[in-house]
């Protein structure tokens, strides 16, 4: 069960945590869940690239490729 203090879909902030904190085994398992609740693969992007600001870009970009990785696998495109 949720909180019910934000939405599912401001939930997805979860995936910018993920990646500041380096835990990309996790954000595989949180790109799925946004895909289910209903975020698109562009939607998700521009989550990560605006972590990129925030996170570093190298954080950015590692969060990017498990995205693309997960993505492909979903079948998922823009």
């Amino acid at each position: 069960m949720t909180r019910p203090g934000l939405d599912r879909r401001t939930r997805c902030m979860t995936l910018i945590v993920l990646a500041a904190l380096n835990r990309m085994d996790e954000l595989a398992i949180h790109v799925r869940a946004a895909l289910r609740i209903g975020l698109t693969p562009a939607e998700i992007k521009e989550v990560l690239l605006h972590s990129a600001v925030y996170c570093g870009v190298p954080a950015a970009n590692a969060a990017f490729a498990v995205a693309d990785r997960e993505l492909a696998r979903d079948g998922g495109s823009d």
